[in-house]
């Protein structure tokens, strides 16, 4: 009887563990740079920021150690980002933000 209680409570905690990380502060629109010229030199949020970010560390964190940013140019970031967006399965609008989020303080 008590493996039948244990089982639902252990597969919760599974799902609950397995969950992406995401960040439970609020999403600011406030404008605070301009992206490179390789994105159409669009305002840049916080918000926008902030989600690049999560990308970058959830999804390409999960086979990789993380470079630092800065580490790159915005040029040498557009390769990055071309060669390693497909195997991250980011779309185009995910892989904009990632690049937004490396690039914003290059």
């Amino acid at each position: 009887m008590k493996k039948l209680f244990i089982l639902p409570i252990a597969a919760v905690a599974l799902l609950v563990s397995c969950k992406s990380k995401t960040t439970t502060e609020p999403v600011s629109n406030k404008v605070v740079g301009v992206s490179p010229s390789f994105t159409g030199k669009k305002q840049l949020t916080e918000g926008m920021i902030a989600q690049g970010k999560t990308i970058f560390d959830n999804r390409c964190g999960k086979c990789h150690d993380l470079p630092n940013p800065k580490s790159f140019s915005d040029e040498k970031w557009v390769g990055i980002m071309n060669a390693m967006a497909p195997k991250a399965k980011l779309d185009a609008k995910q892989s904009e933000l990632v690049y937004d989020y490396v690039t914003f303080n290059n």
